[in-house]
């Protein structure tokens, strides 16, 4: 029970009763295994597994222990226990702050997201003779190993990892979990085992994506300029423990507070008063690493407010960005975009659209560095969105139409597989920002089906136009996660452009676009 839940749910410790004799009529089980609350039906076929997985009775401790996460996430993040730390405190930014002629305050929500991998996790492990075989999707192999050995009381030289392709997440899904799973059952019948999640499994327990907010103060000074940023990104833990560990009993059910949410915490522009900082937190549900990690959210929060400074000094989003940035590649990347996107310069939404008009559209700009790892971190590769979309004013609903990418990544190896994970890089993280929330109750994930968790369709795909810029005496950057970092800030930039109301809680959804232009009239 209780699905996707973390460390405040009784995980290890909620089975009151298996009833055995409740499949005892059914053809095909080979065994029953109960380890602690890890239960598990090995049957000889699939359909006779399922069959047992939906009749078994099981009874488990009464759990209702989530926070409201549906209409409370923002309340939840806020209140959530944290540990400050400082990434950088510049001096004085208090005085400037309190004397600022034109504040500009503002809370950025991010949701939980699934990594919503469109097959479920799947693994074969077969454990017989002092040794484990294990065929796994995961993309983490050499924990994974470290996981089985201590799962089944085996060194890490008795446990082989055969990494194969699985259905694809860009992140980590319920690979690992499945493998665990697997090991459990079949050194229970010392024979093969396979265990494949079903969809609403795979969505219960995968570890999310985790929820994250910023809040920004700061603002202008008589002259328009920005005068000072005071950052604050709270992003909870996302190193969940492989699950049969700790239902098995072998690994203890307790909160991991961990340093996090510091990538691309503090932004390239060189405002004249900074201070930035990492509130580390406890999980909230189940979570892991996924595309973009804490850069995405943060970078929303970035480019979003230096977009809204932008528009009370009068000035075109990207000259103004160009006033705090002297970064020589990001420069060369910003003037090449503005070229392929064919930029015209002014103050976004300065043409609104007639008030009768239905369909009304927006142009958007977002850019970023991504820096990853332990902060200060390494930078990765420089990307800059213009985004062209349609938006109803009816409805709130979106067609994200064209997507303009410059992406500099030093030396280009394979241009082919860095046109391709840009594409894949802006379908993504468009999804995430225009679609996606994973839902919860007070006993865990809701969100278990394709109805209840959409992700972009084919026919909403946008036109993506790539433009790398190869730099053959520089070391070569990576590609796959760096295109998606500017995605939800580009796309909330066109949405003002558009409506003339700003956007700070992701996905962009219709209910939201509405709500929001009910509160501006």
């Amino acid at each position: 029970p209780y699905a996707g839940a973390d460390s405040s749910a009784p995980l290890g410790k909620a089975l009151v009763a298996v009833d055995a004799a409740s499949i005892a009529h059914l053809p095909g089980i080979v065994k029953l295994v109960v380890i602690n609350d890890f239960i598990g039906v090995v049957a000889e076929r699939e359909e006779q597994a399922i069959a047992a997985m939906n009749q078994l009775q099981v009874t488990w401790r009464d759990w209702q222990g989530l926070p409201d996460l549906a209409a409370g996430l923002h309340d939840t993040l806020v209140a959530h226990p944290k540990q400050d730390r400082m990434l950088q405190d510049d001096a004085e930014i208090e005085q400037i702050i309190s004397a600022l002629p034109t504040p500009v305050n503002a809370d950025y929500l991010w949701p939980f997201h699934l990594h919503a991998s469109i097959g479920p996790s799947c693994a074969v492990a077969d454990v017989r003779d002092g040794q484990a075989e294990i065929w796994s999707g995961s993309q983490n192999p050499h924990d994974l190993r470290k996981d089985i050995a201590k799962l089944l009381d085996l060194t890490e030289e008795q446990v082989h990892i055969q990494r194969l392709d699985a259905s694809g997440c860009y992140g980590r899904n319920g690979a690992d979990d499945v493998c665990a799973d697997a090991a459990l059952l079949s050194q229970a019948v010392g024979k093969p085992v396979r265990v494949q999640l079903m969809r609403e499994q795979e969505n219960g327990w995968e570890p999310k994506g985790t929820a994250q907010l910023i809040r920004v103060r700061g603002g202008l000074d008589a002259a328009r300029q920005v005068a000072a940023y005071d950052f604050k990104t709270c992003y909870p833990s996302n190193n969940a423990v492989t699950l049969a560990l700790v239902l098995s009993g072998k690994v203890a059910n307790q909160a991991d507070v961990q340093q996090m949410g510091d990538r691309t915490a503090i932004p390239q522009y060189r405002y004249p008063h900074m201070r930035v900082v990492a509130q580390d937190a406890a999980p909230i549900v189940r979570a892991s690493w996924m595309r973009g990690v804490s850069a995405l959210p943060n970078v929303f929060a970035h480019e979003s407010w230096i977009d809204e400074l932008a528009y009370l000094a009068d000035d075109d989003p990207i000259a103004y960005r160009l006033r705090y940035l002297d970064d020589p590649r990001a420069l060369t990347l910003i003037e090449a975009l503005k070229k392929q996107a064919g930029w015209r310069p002014g103050r976004a939404h300065r043409h609104p659209a007639p008030a009768s008009q239905e369909w009304v559209s927006g142009r958007g700009f977002a850019y970023a560095r991504y820096f990853h790892s332990k902060f200060p971190g390494f930078g990765a590769a420089w990307a800059a969105w213009v985004c062209d979309l349609m938006v109803s004013r009816r409805t709130g609903q979106i067609k994200v139409k064209k997507v303009f990418v410059a992406h500099d990544c030093g030396r280009i190896v394979n241009p082919a597989g860095v046109r391709h994970q840009v594409h894949g890089n802006v379908i993504q993280s468009t999804s995430r920002a225009i679609k996606e929330f994973a839902t919860f109750d007070g006993a865990g994930t809701t969100s278990l089906e394709w109805g209840g968790y959409p992700i972009l369709r084919f026919d909403e795909l946008p036109d993506v136009d790539v433009q790398l810029l190869d730099n053959p005496d520089q070391p070569p950057m990576g590609a796959g996660e760096s295109a998606s970092v500017p995605s939800a800030a580009a796309i909330g930039n066109a949405l003002f452009d558009a409506l003339g109301v700003r956007l700070r809680e992701v996905p962009f959804t219709p209910e939201r676009i509405l709500q929001a232009l009910t509160s501006a009239h």
